[in-house]
């Protein structure tokens, strides 16, 4: 077996090629910076305005650059090389956490230079999220990609844990030091992608109107994706609770910045078991079945988060509603990147990231909404009440994607030829 060319089939063969371990290395390094940061700015701005309205400004701060510049970013990820872009957006990022400490370490108590640079960190966002989605598929022959994808998406969600625990503990000390350690991953992922072997350019076609829009049309003639990432947004929009948990640590759990912090980690938890087990045994039958599951039982369980008074309730809560979520996101990622061609592979997960921002970001900003107008525990309850209801009308809203059985019954012709 050689690094490039794996012939093992098993869950592990994967990790023997070298990129894709630099990959999943700096998504590892990037996503734990990311993580650190997010935790850290809700519960500095929730401190200093004791508002739930500012924390969905949080959200949207970052979603509207990424509504804004998604569908070029897109276009960036299918016609320049990708670890170029990613080095670039990892660069800036950097830059950003930088000027989060010196923001904190200044002491000033103003909101919106905190919610400027959120913005800033947005712009790097926008470009990272589709030129690496469409690089996975590139470090990986076809074979191994449903353990890539599934390795990835572990990888993404241990970040996910550690970021936020690590980052509550920190908040002890200040969030300046948060955004230290952030800056320090920041910096390692850089240098991680940097010795990626460049992969050449994918296509090349004119930054216009019709290669602009190539991904949207490309999904909303594919059935399956369109109900995959549509189901999601509708999810995640209604029953999200994470831009809250600053208000339910301090005000209603009572459990101080450690405990936010492990709130934040615990739907991850439930989402990297869930990954592990995914990456040795991939989904290969029923998956749109196991999606529409997923999303019942992810709303189920932030409906119990939303009654809970007990902090250990709320933290089973929010890991069973991370491991019901990873199902259903498990199955919109291989659905991505195996349905779609490689040049669209960039644009077409622009259109994913866009959906995924305006579900967490544009979510929490609806949560800052809502919580302001009716109180925090009722927006949580009314919202996975929402997403209870999506799950049962969503087999008669997308019939294709209920009849998903194998990720085979969806692969492109030059995919399909190739297997």
């Amino acid at each position: 077996m050689t690094a490039s060319s794996p012939s093992s089939s098993s869950g592990w063969a994967v990790l023997g090629i070298a990129d894709y371990r630099r990959f999943i290395l700096a998504r590892l390094c990037g996503n734990l910076g990311i993580q650190m940061i997010n935790a850290a700015v809700g519960w500095q701005v929730y401190q200093l305005t004791g508002d739930p309205l500012y924390l969905g400004l949080v959200g949207l701060v970052q979603f509207l650059p990424i509504l804004v510049l998604g569908f070029p970013a897109g276009h960036v990820a299918d016609t320049r090389e990708r670890t170029m872009v990613l080095r670039l957006c990892l660069g800036l990022e950097l830059a950003c956490a930088a000027i989060l400490g010196i923001l904190a370490f200044s002491g000033g108590s103003a909101v919106w230079p905190i919610l400027s640079t959120l913005a800033l960190l947005a712009v790097g966002r926008a470009f990272h999220a589709p030129a690496s989605h469409a690089l996975l598929a590139n470090l990986a022959p076809k074979e191994l990609l449903p353990s890539a994808i599934g390795w990835s998406s572990t990888v993404w969600q241990a970040a996910t844990i550690a970021g936020p625990a690590l980052g509550g503990l920190l908040l002890i000390f200040g969030s300046g030091w948060v955004y230290g350690l952030a800056s320090a991953l920041l910096l390692a992922a850089t240098i991680l992608t940097a010795r990626i072997a460049p992969r050449g350019v994918p296509g090349s076609a004119a930054m216009d109107w019709l290669a602009l829009t190539g991904g949207i049309r490309y999904v909303w003639r594919t059935k399956v994706i369109l109900g995959a990432i549509s189901l999601d947004l509708a999810a995640v929009l209604l029953g999200g609770a994470t831009a809250l948990l600053p208000a339910f640590a301090s005000d209603i759990l009572q459990v101080g910045p450690a405990g936010y912090g492990w709130l934040r980690a615990a739907p991850a938890v439930g989402a990297v078991l869930t990954g592990l087990y995914l990456a040795q045994r991939p989904i290969r039958r029923r998956l749109g079945v196991t999606m529409l599951m997923g999303v019942g039982v992810y709303g189920a369980a932030i409906l119990a988060f939303g009654l809970s008074t007990a902090f250990w309730l709320s933290l089973l809560a929010l890991a069973v509603s991370g491991a019901a979520d990873m199902f259903s996101v498990f199955v919109r990622h291989s659905l991505v990147q195996l349905a779609t061609p490689d040049a669209m592979r960039g644009r077409v997960a622009a259109v994913n990231s866009v959906f995924i921002t305006a579900s967490n970001e544009l979510g929490e900003f609806e949560s800052g909404i809502v919580a302001a107008l009716i109180g925090v525990v009722p927006c949580v309850v009314v919202g996975a009440i929402g997403t209870l209801l999506v799950a049962a009308a969503a087999p008669y809203l997308f019939p294709a994607l209920r009849a998903i059985d194998r990720i085979e019954d969806v692969l492109p012709p030059e995919r399909a030829a190739s297997g």
